[in-house]
This record gives C-alpha cells, sequence and structure tokens, in this order.
C-alpha cells in the first residue's frame, strides 16, 4: 500500500520553532513528529511513501533522503505554493496508484489503527470524538457513512473530528480537479470530499483510537510524555559514571556520559553525545537530544530540549520546549506555574489563548542565549536567535532577533 504524507505546511502556530525548521520536523521523544509517524505506517505494511513538501523542504529531503533506513522507498512532491489539501493531492496526482492513504505529516496515529484504515473496502475517514472539536473539521454521519465535513465551525453540531486520515481510490481526483477555493482561500480535501459525498459515493468513518495532533507548541509536551510512556526497559549505550542514579527507564545514546551525582527519573531520553552532570536531576518525561551538555545543579522536568543545547549550571527548566543551538546562562529559571494556579496561556498569531495546561513553562526558538540570573515566566514565548541579559525578566512574546535587558 502507498501513502501520501502532506509535510509542506509552515505551521505558523508552532512559531517560534517553526521559523527555522518544518513543524513535521519539530522534535518529540528526540525523532521528527514525521519521522514517528513513517514509522507506523511501516509497522501497519505501508511500503511506499510520497512526502508533499514546500516550506523548508530541504531540512525533509536532506533527513529522509530515498528511505530505505526506514525500510520505505520514498518519493518527493514540491507544493509551490502552500493552497490546501486537495492542492497538495493534486500536485501528487501523478504519482498514485490505484487505492492509496493521505495522511497529514503533523498528527502521530498508531499502526493498529492505520491497518483498519488501510483494510476499509471502500473509501474512508478515520475520526475521533474530542471535548473541544472548534480547531477540527467535524463529521456528520449515518451510522458509519459520512454525511457532512463541516470545518473549523464556531459552534459545531458534533465533537466527532476528521482526524486527517484517508483511504482512497484514483475516483477522488476528479473531485479533487473540480475543488473551488475555499473561504480560506485554499483548495480544501474536505470540500472534494463533500462533493463526492453529495453525488453519491460512500465515505466510510472508522473510528481511531491512538492519535495525537499536534497544532500548539504544547501539544508536543503532550505527545512527548505519551510516547515516553509507552517505554519499556533501558537502552544504555554511553557510560554512567559510578554515583549516579537512575530510576525507571530510560535511553542513553553513543558518545553520551551521565556523571557522578547525577540522579534521573526516567522515563528519559538522552541522545548522542550529551554530557549530563555531575549533580544532575532530571525529572520524568523529559527528552534531551543529540550534543546537548546539562551541567551542575541543573534540574529539568518534563521538557524538550533539541539538538545542540546547553545548559552548564544552577538552571531550573520546567514543562518547556527549547530549541537547538541555544545556551542559558547560570542561574536561568523558567518558570511552571502561576502564582493563581490557573491554566497557562501564551500568546500565537497574536492572541492570547490557553495552553490547557496548569504547568507550562517558555518555547525557545532555535540560537537563542540567556545571561546569568534571568527569569522566564510561564508562558513566554521566545523568538530564535534572542539574547537576553542577566538579570532580565521574561514574559510574554519576544519577536526573534530581539535584545531583552
Amino acid at each position: 500500500m502507498q501513502a501520501i504524507v502532506l509535510a509542506a505546511g509552515e505551521g505558523r502556530r508552532m512559531y517560534p520553532l517553526t521559523r527555522t525548521r518544518p513543524k513535521v520536523m519539530l522534535s518529540v521523544a528526540n525523532m521528527p513528529i514525521l519521522e514517528h509517524l513513517l514509522l507506523e505506517l511501516v509497522a501497519a505494511g505501508v511500503d511506499g511513501v510520497v512526502l508533499v513538501v514546500g516550506y523548508y523542504d530541504d531540512v525533509v529531503r536532506a533527513y529522509f533522503g530515498d528511505g530505505k533506513r526506514f525500510g520505505l522507498k520514498i518519493r518527493y512532491v514540491t507544493q509551490q505554493n502552500q493552497l490546501g489539501t486537495a492542492n497538495a493531492l493534486r500536485s501528487a496526482a501523478h504519482l498514485l496508484e490505484d487505492r492509496f492513504l493521505m495522511l497529514n505529516g503533523d498528527a502521530w496515529v498508531g499502526r493498529d489503527d492505520i491497518s483498519r484504515i488501510l483494510e476499509a473496502d471502500t473509501m474512508a475517514l478515520g475520526v475521533r470524538m474530542v471535548e473541544n472539536p472548534r480547531d477540527f473539521g467535524v463529521v456528520e454521519v449515518e451510522g458509519e457513512r459520512v454525511v457532512r465535513i463541516i470545518e473549523k465551525a464556531s459552534q459545531p453540531p458534533t465533537n466527532l473530528i476528521n482526524a486527517g486520515i484517508y483511504h482512497f481510490n484514483r475516483e477522488i481526483l476528479e473531485f479533487v480537479e473540480a475543488t473551488p477555493l475555499s473561504k480560506r482561500g485554499e483548495y480544501e480535501i474536505t470540500d472534494s470530499i463533500q462533493m463526492a459525498v453529495d453525488e453519491g459515493v460512500l465515505f466510510k468513518t472508522i473510528k481511531i483510537g491512538r492519535w495525537m495532533d499536534m497544532g500548539y507548541p504544547w501539544d508536543l509536551l503532550r505527545a512527548n510524555e505519551e510516547i515516553l510512556k509507552g517505554m519499556v526497559g533501558s537502552e544504555i549505550l554511553g557510560e554512567i559514571e559510578d554515583g549516579a542514579v537512575i530510576k525507571g527507564s530510560i535511553s542513553l545514546g553513543e558518545g553520551s556520559i551521565i556523571r557522578s551525582g547525577s540522579y534521573i527519573e526516567g522515563p528519559v531520553v538522552i541522545g548522542r553525545n550529551c554530557d549530563i552532570g555531575p549533580n544532575s536531576f532530571l525529572r520524568p518525561h523529559t527528552a534531551i537530544d543529540d550534543h546537548c551538555h546539562i551541567g551542575a545543579g541543573v534540574e529539568i522536568k518534563n521538557s524538550i530540549i533539541m539538538s545542540g543545547t546547553k545548559v552548564p549550571h544552577l538552571s531550573y527548566l520546567g514543562d518547556s520546549v527549547i530549541g537547538c543551538g541555544c545556551n542559558l546562562g547560570a542561574g536561568t529559571k523558567i518558570a511552571n506555574l502561576r502564582l493563581d494556579g490557573r491554566d497557562v496561556h501564551a500568546t500565537v498569531g497574536g492572541k492570547s489563548i490557553s495552553t490547557g495546561r496548569r504547568k507550562f513553562g517558555a518555547v525557545i526558538g532555535d540560537n537563542t542565549r540567556t545571561g546569568i540570573n534571568v527569569t522566564i515566566n510561564p508562558g513566554a514565548m521566545i523568538g530564535n536567535d534572542v539574547f537576553v541579559g542577566p538579570g532580565a525578566v521574561v514574559d510574554g512574546d519576544i519577536q526573534p532577533f530581539a535584545r531583552v535587558f
């Protein structure tokens, strides 16, 4: 079976992290979102993938190559302008087989659910019940049959959402070609499906279980937590010095060292060529990518630290996502709890929205540096290549290349 994976989008709701990479290449449990999805596809029996790329497409191509190391044959199509999901499918039409899956590359779905969608005897789409459907397209059904799809309604008539996993045959292409521009200025595959349904084409719904959509930076933490919970046992490819304490499951990459006095509570994943300690404290659901330094007296809780970042000494990071190549000066503290205990809000697209999390620290873009004794308050969104001076207090939304004193 063939799968078309949509990986062209920019992901503006993921700023500042996506200013320097495509959304599908954001790291969760030390692997890009897209890699997690491709591994589930392979496990479900998919052996050929067409990646529709666009924004920072060179990053995707360089990482995945021809797909051999993942057990796949990968081909690429460039979506020159990101004009919607139907436009993305149209751009790959010349590579499509008679039957194929289409999935969004920025979500994660389990192999068992993929297999059930693959086995559908008609065109089908994956659906799921959620508490708040406003950020999704919702699906009205009669039995298992799709009756209507409504994109991001202000008052959704149902909590059954479209999970963005489709089993198509080439018949869908005639409706894709006829799909008009939507009110949002895109050619949307849901409009194509609605046109097909209106003409009597049967679309089944298949309810899925293990699925995570990653729309906002804090969703990365939720996915990271869920994936690390699935760790069974430990894999130690690096060195653990005498005097270090390890509790629970950890993964330690080649060339990495955990120095004496460090205390690690799994599940924790540490990449290659990392230097941890001495006397570091890593708490559960922390992912530290390759070439990182976590030094003396540093405590990290439930956070994602991307490659090449250094937190050398005497700092605290709670429930945060830190980009690549950052350096946090001694005494940098990222707070993760409001004094009133309410859910933390963050600024996305100029609007303050709830993260839905009582504990949430900060999001920091690539190559940002802080001086000594910096305080970063809950919900701060700090752009890439920012300098934060010694003793500064950081709140709210900080634009890329800013200087904060």
